[in-house]
């Protein structure tokens, strides 16, 4: 007896579901722009700088370096083609970018090469991470060594209309 009551209760419930009633439609003013934003009037900025901020060569990355072996950290500037060896490990930048001031949510990024000296060489170096790097969200990409780290601090760059 319980055991049927059991089963008759959920099909109950599901009996009174009506499964004709039409979704939710969203109403037309949550969508719609406001009449003063449709027309957005651009600044008075020359064609070949519009959109592009500071060109790649000229930007400069903020990068922390820390050998958790003996704890000494480090910061680093480098610009986009440089590298720089501080004792077994050489960090590459490639490139780095922040988002506009004007644009949500704010990130900067760094593009890193890390290679670090092996065991018993003289000069052999291994890629130990290839990929990008962001301050706000460093748990996306880790260099996962067991004696370095290596994050971004900033990527100075500016941009059209920036004050």
């Amino acid at each position: 007896m319980r055991r049927a009551a059991a089963l008759i209760l959920p099909l109950a419930v599901l009996a009174g579901c009506d499964a004709e009633a039409p979704p939710a439609q969203p109403t037309e003013t949550a969508t719609a722009i406001p009449a003063d934003l449709e027309t957005v009037e651009m600044p008075d900025i020359p064609a070949e700088e519009v959109g592009i901020g500071t060109p790649l060569q000229e930007r400069v990355a903020t990068l922390g370096i820390l050998n958790k072996r003996n704890n000494l950290s480090e910061d680093i500037e480098l610009s986009p083609g440089q590298s720089r060896r501080i004792g077994d490990v050489i960090v590459r930048l490639q490139s780095c970018e922040r988002t506009a001031p004007w644009e949500m949510p704010k990130e900067t990024g760094a593009f890193v090469q890390v290679l670090v000296k092996q065991r018993g060489t003289e000069n052999s170096f291994r890629k130990i991470f290839s990929g990008w790097l962001f301050k706000n969200s460093p748990s996306l990409n880790v260099v996962e060594h067991p004696i370095y780290d290596v994050w971004i601090k900033d990527c100075a760059m500016e941009f059209p209309g920036e004050e």
